[in-house]
């Protein structure tokens, strides 16, 4: 009798240990099943060469580039200044702490500008040919400068202390930066104004007519513009 309950009792242990072992095979098989599952529902349409019922897909349906215009250009530009600028803006409102109301910005901004010629300047007289067919004599107009054309992937907000109504005010309305834009736009102009760029657009342009003329085995001699042009 005693062997006999010995031997019941050591086969519910052995059961008992077995069990867990079942349990977390039989999870194990669950869960390299539906990782099979997943892969062959990724990969087997592809593979197949169809496509899932619900894939997402993008679809472009902007309408094509649509010309407006076209403009003949008479300017050689012949000398581009590239500029960075920083705009330090701070905007106070009286008699009120900045941490309340207020605003300080530090915008930094990359561009270029262009200096060019315009040759559809030339009048009457600004042109001549000598009587014998071996110079000329030009009088170009003044050199000017194009509008600063701002380098967007360069151009960004650098920091920004705002107070607390004016953050209030962000969250309820969208940051307008325009303004930041424009002076950047204006600093950049009056960056390029202040630099030599001018002078060396005149210096490239008769550079470039001095050897236009020289293929023509013309000697060229520049005037000095008109004081009123």
């Amino acid at each position: 009798m005693g062997r006999n309950r010995a031997g019941r009792r050591t086969g519910r242990l052995v059961q008992r240990e077995e069990l867990p072992v079942r349990v977390v095979w039989w999870i194990g098989s669950v869960v390299i099943a539906m990782v099979l599952t997943l892969v062959l529902a990724s990969t087997l349409p592809g593979l197949l060469g169809f496509r899932l019922p619900f894939e997402e897909k993008s679809i472009d349906r902007s309408q094509p580039a649509l010309l407006l215009s076209v403009q003949e250009l008479s300017e050689y530009h012949a000398a581009v200044g590239t500029f960075q600028v920083v705009v330090d803006e701070e905007r106070d409102v009286s008699w009120v702490p900045s941490f309340i109301a207020g605003e300080r910005s530090l915008f930094v901004a990359n561009g270029t500008v262009d200096a060019y010629v315009d040759l559809s300047g030339l009048g009457d007289g600004d042109l001549n040919l000598s009587e014998d067919g071996t110079a000329v004599t030009v009088r170009l107009p003044a050199a000017e400068l194009a509008e600063p054309n701002l380098d967007q992937d360069r151009t960004y907000l650098f920091s920004q202390e705002r107070g607390v109504l004016d953050r209030v005010g962000d969250a309820l309305s969208t940051s307008d930066q325009s303004e930041l834009y424009q002076r950047a736009e204006d600093k950049l102009a009056a960056a390029a104004d202040d630099s030599d760029l001018l002078a060396q657009a005149e210096t490239n342009t008769q550079a470039m007519l001095t050897g236009m003329f020289a293929s023509l085995d013309l000697d060229v001699t520049f005037l000095e513009a008109a004081a009123d042009r």
